[in-house]
Formats: structure tokens, sequence, C-alpha cells
């Protein structure tokens, strides 16, 4: 029988969504790495990037990338020991790497994290989440971070 599978893109990991009952399940933590934003050997300053700082700075988006599947693979083993959880790390555009993991793994659901941004700054930045919900074939669930005890009375 075929393993349910399921990518998240989240910080955290409901109860809800993880079955330990379930040994088939799997939980497949994606972690998505924008390209560098460094294009040409000269900015506009007139500054020259080197190929040293070009790959001093990929290391460090190599070692953010581990240090938070570390994490996020330890916070669900916390959770049970049963779930298999896989990592993987994309590089390109977190939309489209996203659509194209649950389209190449055929999974169930995704389920992804929010900024929660206001209407002004999706406007302008675009919404990755409501972007896959639009583009993949598979339900999907937004998860937002819950507000503060004491902002949400105010």
């Amino acid at each position: 029988m075929k393993a349910r599978r399921a990518p998240t893109h989240s910080h955290g990991v409901s109860n809800n969504f993880i079955s330990p009952r379930n040994s088939k399940d799997s939980l497949i933590l994606l972690f998505a790495k924008k390209p560098l934003a460094v294009y040409s050997a000269t900015d506009s300053t007139g500054y020259i990037f080197s190929s040293s700082i070009i790959a001093s700075m990929e290391r460090y988006g190599n070692e953010v990338a581990e240090r938070v599947m570390e994490k996020a693979t330890r916070i669900c083993k916390d959770f049970s020991d049963e779930v298999k959880v896989e990592t993987m790390v994309e590089n390109g555009d977190p939309r489209d790497v996203i659509c194209a993991v649950a389209e190449r793994l055929k999974v169930e659901f995704l389920v992804m994290g929010s900024h929660g941004y206001g209407l002004i700054k999706r406007a302008f930045l675009g919404s990755v989440s409501s972007h896959c919900a639009q583009n993949v074939t598979c339900p999907v669930l937004i998860v937002k971070n819950p507000k503060p005890a004491a902002a949400a009375r105010h």
C-alpha cells in the first residue's frame, strides 16, 4: 500500500494533522530556498560581488536551511517517534517549488504556514499560500500563527 504523503511548509505541526496510529503516513518537510538576489557582478552602487562572496552567501543559505530542517524534524520527532519524517530542500521561487513538489510526489494534502500579511502587503508581495491553494490539485490547509493572548483581547 502506498504511503500517504503530506508536505508541509509551516513552522508547526498540529496534533490533528499527524496520526501516529497510521504508520504508513509520511510527513514531508519542504524548505524552498529563494534564488540569490545577485544577478550581476556589479550592483547599483558599483560594488563588485566576487565569486567568493556569492559562494559565502550560498553557504549561509544552506546553513539556514539545514538548521530550520533540523529544528522542524526534532519538533516532529518529539511529538511522535512513529511518524516518518522526510526533509527536502529545493531551490527556486517558493510558490513554484511547493506546487511542483506537491504534484511530483502526488501528495494527498498540503499544509502551509501563513505570514498573516494584511491586504496591502499581500497585494505588493503576493501570497505563497494563496498561490499554492489555487494551483495544486490536492486539498490545502493554511495555518496562521495564533495572536498573542494580550493582543487578542484589545
